[in-house]
């Protein structure tokens, strides 16, 4: 993975290779609201994240998922809190961001195969 100074960097760049799709996360679904598509966990893939904390301002703690659904064909950019301000969602979508990260901490080599 890349290194980014922030977060808008990173988003410029990911944009750039092909992460188009501005998603967001509501609750149980990760939904393209300009397609009108709402995604479960299983229909999503993690493809990158960046972690960003803001040492001055802690509404700057946020993560950047690369976010991937072959189901609908889209490639996206999720912006989440963490912190403060997360999204304190139980969900399957929440567990699926969270386990992501784990996993590539730890290489991956704990992430299931599909």
């Amino acid at each position: 993975m890349k290194t980014y100074n922030n977060l808008v960097e990173a988003t410029n760049d990911l944009m750039k290779r092909g992460y188009t799709e501005n998603l967001s996360l509501e609750g149980d679904t990760v939904d393209d609201k300009d397609k009108n598509i709402q995604m479960t966990a299983e229909d999503i893939e993690i493809d990158e994240f960046y972690r960003f904390e803001g040492a001055s301002n802690p509404s700057d703690m946020s993560i950047v998922y690369a976010v991937t659904s072959k189901k609908y064909n889209i490639k996206g950019i999720l912006v989440n809190a963490y912190g403060t301000y997360a999204n304190n969602s139980s969900s399957a979508i929440a567990a699926k961001l969270n386990h992501d990260q784990v996993s590539d901490n730890l290489h991956r080599d704990d992430k299931p195969m599909q």
